[in-house]
């Protein structure tokens, strides 16, 4: 495990319109250093589409990653691939994709679904999303977009490939239109949440996000990812898992409610909640970074203003001083910011047919 913490924070800002007041809050974020900030899904919330936000975010930000939710539910694949790689691009690399389903009816009416199916038929679908999206960005193989100037033909005509697809809820055909991300793939976040998403964070995810209100059980839930993952397939150091925790930092410097600070989160409705100051927090963060619990954590904003000021302020300040989380961020984007390599290009290193 690094000796630095990975830290992001959600900048959900429920009924406010203006895109303006999101960018505030990742200025804020990136001020502090965080890996990436996170925006949910506007069916969750009134307001702006989240690809929408955060791909205007993308110029009036340096470094910070920036990771919309994307409910692939009501979501079409090539909306998917596009707009997220398109936010790759906009963004030199720091785009990230949180992966999410919803199994309300309403929704599933909207969407000309009829009625909302199971959690693991949407999961399911969630999985063939995700790997036919890959498919597509690993179809539009690096240096394929180049044209010749004279009769607008791939220079090298073998580089995009097919990458159709065809899965139990949607099919779809390549090549891809448009180049690679300049990363390979955005950063794929997933809530690991129940089963069936915990199944999906460990096969695909490159950051799992998990709910605990307690040491012993956040390291349980890392253990079975990791595990997961490396029985899929995978190198488990290639998934990073940060906890996520409400916080409410309203009592200023004050100690941590009883059960809260040193006794840990307590769960709510809406997950694990931590209330307390900024100090406690960071003591929070440090024992259980200290003792192998987690990677760092994915932290929601009660008061998004408030708390993620005195979070930046606080809690940040106290963790590099430290030397527990940067003081600048060593590289330019969001794979660099996890120590993530660039995914190899499944066609390039396979061979496969064009």
């Amino acid at each position: 495990m690094s000796s630095l913490l990975h830290l992001a924070a959600a900048v959900d800002q429920p009924g406010t319109p203006d895109a303006g007041t999101f960018a505030e809050l990742a200025l804020l974020a990136e001020s502090g250093g965080l890996d990436f900030v996170t925006l949910d899904d506007p069916s969750a919330r009134p307001g702006p589409d989240a690809l929408a936000v955060l791909s205007r975010l993308a110029p009036a930000t340096r470094r910070i990653g920036l990771v919309p939710a994307v409910t692939t539910t009501r979501t079409e694949l090539c909306r998917v691939r596009a707009a997220v790689a398109a936010l790759d691009r906009v963004s030199s690399g720091r785009a990230g994709l949180r992966i999410d389903v919803s199994d309300a009816e309403g929704e599933a009416r909207l969407s000309g679904r009829g009625h909302a199916a199971p959690p693991e038929a949407l999961w399911r679908e969630a999985v063939e999303v995700a790997d036919a999206a890959a498919g597509l960005w690993d179809g539009g193989e690096d240096g394929a977009g180049i044209r010749d100037a004279a009769t607008g033909r791939p220079l090298d005509r073998d580089r995009p490939h097919r990458a159709d697809f065809t899965g139990t809820a949607f099919s779809g055909r390549g090549p891809s239109t448009v180049p690679r991300p300049p990363r390979g793939h955005p950063v794929r976040v997933v809530d690991a949440t129940g089963d069936h998403a915990l199944t999906v964070a460990a096969r695909y995810a490159d950051v799992a996000l998990v709910r605990a209100t307690a040491p012993a059980q956040a390291a349980g839930v890392r253990d079975l990812l990791r595990e997961r993952a490396r029985v899929s397939g995978r190198n488990p150091d290639t998934l990073r898992v940060l906890v996520s925790l409400l916080v409410d930092l309203g009592d200023g410097e004050r100690a941590a409610e009883p059960g809260h600070g040193g006794g840990g989160p307590r769960p709510t409705a809406r997950g694990p909640l931590y209330r307390g100051g900024p100090v406690d927090l960071a003591e929070l963060m440090t024992a259980w970074h200290a003792d192998g619990v987690t990677e760092g954590f994915h932290l929601i904003p009660v008061e998004p203003r408030r708390d993620l000021e005195r979070l930046v302020n606080g809690t940040v300040a106290l963790l590099q001083h430290r030397g527990l989380f940067r003081t600048f961020y060593p590289g330019s984007t969001l794979r660099e910011h996890l120590g993530l390599g660039r995914p190899a290009n499944r066609y390039a290193v396979t061979g496969g047919t064009s």
